[in-house]
């Protein structure tokens, strides 16, 4: 089933995608709740219907309890990048965390900081987590899995402080982290498709485009640490609770690599699978 978060007069609410394109309301508020009661396996009998064209689709949870993400984790993007792609018998999934207040809907503007002067997209696959898990096997780490969404993980690449900074106070790794940091720099959505009808997360198609012009195209399939093995490694750190996000890394293509970047007005599409698109559109502020 294909579940969504939107707003209705004004409220937040929740439901699910109906065959013939209208939303079958289940509940308040978005998906949280209903994943943290398990309502994904089970939902609740729908209280109402309302037309597409009432709503507008927001992100399926406005603030997940953690939202992970995973750094070079595709050897195409570490290579194209200039680095080297990480040996999964020698290494371990390299985790960050993104605020909630980066999490944006399918359809938000990005906006990004002043100080951002390099700004740059990278689509995945992300995970939703539907069960309390802790020090959870690889073997048993998909029944933990709630379903999936399209993400953006948009990055940072350079800042300008307005002041020349010294040697010391120069850390390409916190550089790096900061530039993952900004609200909006996580949209997700448009649906958080449940695990049932997603047979093979290892095997999608991963898709961005920047004003129609391809810049990503990949495949899941590419992933070095995959979708157990990521959700066992996190456990093994931290509990993971219902809602958690788990934002599994990009392929080739990102501007990183090229050396190209967002500008005023630009749109990404980005798409993942069948789960659904989100589109994203720019604006840099004025004053830079």
């Amino acid at each position: 089933m294909r579940f969504l978060s939107y707003t209705h007069h004004g409220a937040t609410k929740h439901g699910v995608l109906r065959p013939d394109g209208d939303i079958d309301e289940l509940g308040d508020g978005d998906l949280l709740a209903l994943i943290e009661r398990g309502g994904l396996n089970d939902p609740p009998a729908p209280r109402g219907r309302i037309a597409v064209e009432e709503i507008e689709i927001v992100a399926p949870l406005r603030r997940p309890p953690k939202l992970l993400a995973v750094a070079a984790n595709y050897a195409s993007h570490v290579l194209a990048s200039g680095g080297t792609p990480l040996d999964p018998r020698a290494a371990t999934p390299r985790l960050f965390l993104k605020p909630s207040s980066a999490v944006a809907g399918p359809q938000d503007v990005l906006t990004p900081p002043s100080i951002a002067s390099n700004v740059d997209w990278e689509v995945e696959l992300a995970v939703v987590i539907g069960t309390r898990v802790k020090d959870i096997s690889p073997e048993d780490a998909m029944s933990a899995v709630a379903g999936y969404m399209t993400a953006n993980d948009i990055s940072t690449r350079a800042f300008d402080f307005g002041f020349a900074r010294d040697e010391h106070s120069v850390a390409p790794f916190f550089d790096w982290l900061a530039g993952k940091w900004s609200d909006g720099y996580a949209p997700f959505g448009p649906y958080l498709v449940s695990a049932d009808e997603v047979p093979d997360p290892g095997n999608l198609e991963l898709h961005l485009e920047v004003n129609g012009e391809v810049r990503q195209s990949g495949s899941t399939s590419e992933l070095l640490f995959g979708i157990p093995e990521l959700i066992s490694f996190a456990s093994t750190l931290m509990t993971l609770e219902p809602g958690d996000v788990i934002e599994t890394g990009t392929t080739a293509g990102a501007g990183i690599e090229t050396g190209l970047q967002l500008a005023d007005g630009d749109v990404m599409v980005a798409r993942v699978g069948d789960l659904g698109e989100i589109r994203t559109a720019v604006r840099i502020p004025a004053a830079r």
